[in-house]
């Protein structure tokens, strides 16, 4: 077992990260820190969210900023506010014991611009950022990302499946000088991101991919349930109330199917709330922080919205319909069995999705058990 120090960590860092209950590296963290630490490098990291990517990608980050200079030094992108949000907040907390202050600001959308231009007027080493804002930003002539020496694509596919190839391709463009490093954090590896590879990254970029042959997380029982369009509303009920304070999310394709999902189960007395595209920013939160301190039991919600949630200890995922895109069902099944824990993965199918779950079982290497409700 490797140690921080071992890996060229610095004391003040070992001491604030033992404190946030980090003392032994994840897998990442001891394939990606050597890396990141040494060299003046090109990365790739192939790993899912909850491994310790942050410490993995960010020590290595904070150990490479001048204090004493001024200017933007690193640029990390996030595809939603909440994880730019605890990415700072993480950041944060590594450098409590530091001599040298290095400070961390976060950009995203659904806050008002001028306090984020304020905030930047300051000292600034380390920028967290949605792609969105951050254009927004450099456009107004109110960002200087030309010093900066490391950008983080975190959560790449993520940020593709949202919509921000273009905004990622220019903010490439914008840094994109000889002596820049990219380092880039995904738990898929479609085409779309193989060109960004191809395209702003070094041919020889070092690699690293967490236990490569399951992607999609192995604590994770794949389920799924026969059920017809009458009598499913009614077979989710069931088998909500089998799981007695349990808490978990419900996968609706459509906004219009997590709405009217979440007024029949209110109608019915379970505590759930849906998370859908058409809402304010500030409604938003509020969902997120209900299902977070869990005065929301269950969360229903579409793809798009489920973007970034972390939330510890959630005992099951339902598919209320299986995704389109077999990258969503990854994404949505690993809201579940997080940092180590178990979890269950549920799918209610009509007859004729059969098929589509031999094709699941077979594109992710995993494998469906049939169960009752």
């Amino acid at each position: 077992m490797s140690t921080f120090s071992a890996l060229g960590i610095s004391k003040e860092y070992i001491k604030s990260i033992k404190e946030l209950g980090i003392s032994t590296p994840s897998e990442i963290q001891e394939k990606g820190i050597p890396i990141l630490m040494k060299s003046k490098t090109d990365f790739i990291g192939l790993a899912q969210t909850g491994t310790g990517k942050t410490a993995a990608f960010g020590l290595p980050i904070l150990h490479h900023i001048d204090a004493k200079s001024n200017d933007i030094q690193a640029l990390i992108l996030s595809p939603t506010r909440e994880l730019v949000q605890q990415i700072k907040k993480q950041l944060f907390k590594f450098t409590k014991y530091n001599e040298e202050k290095i400070f961390v600001e976060a950009v995203f959308g659904g806050e008002k611009i001028d306090r984020q231009i304020g905030n930047l007027k300051r000292t600034t080493h380390i920028v967290v950022a949605t792609p969105g804002r951050l254009i927004d930003l450099i456009e107004r002539g109110d960002i200087d990302i030309s010093h900066v020496k490391t950008v983080v694509l975190d959560e790449a596919d993520e940020m593709l499946s949202m919509g921000f190839k273009q905004d990622l391709n220019r903010i490439l463009k914008f840094t994109s000088k000889s002596d820049r490093n990219t380092w880039l954090f995904s738990a898929t590896m479609p085409e779309e991101i193989q060109k960004i590879v191809k395209t702003y990254m070094d041919a020889n970029a070092p690699r690293v991919a967490i236990n490569r042959e399951s992607l999609v997380n192995a604590n994770i029982r794949h389920q799924y349930v026969k059920t017809t369009i009458k009598q499913k509303a009614s077979d989710i009920i069931s088998f909500l109330e089998k799981r007695g304070t349990q808490r978990g999310i419900i996968f609706c394709r459509t906004k219009a199917g997590a709405q009217n999902l979440a007024n029949h189960l209110i109608e019915e007395g379970f505590s759930t709330a849906a998370l859908e595209g058409d809402m304010q920013q500030k409604e938003r939160d509020k969902v997120m922080r209900a299902f977070k301190n869990e005065s929301l039991q269950y969360l229903i919600s579409t793809d798009v919205s489920a973007r970034g949630i972390d939330v510890r200890g959630l005992e099951f995922v339902i598919h209320h319909q299986l995704p389109e895109q077999l990258e969503y069902y990854t994404h949505r099944s690993g809201r579940t069995a997080r940092a180590g824990n178990t979890g269950i993965s549920l799918a209610f199918i009509l007859p004729y999705e059969l098929e589509r779950i031999h094709e699941i079982q077979k594109e992710l290497n995993i494998k469906f058990t049939e169960v009752e409700v």
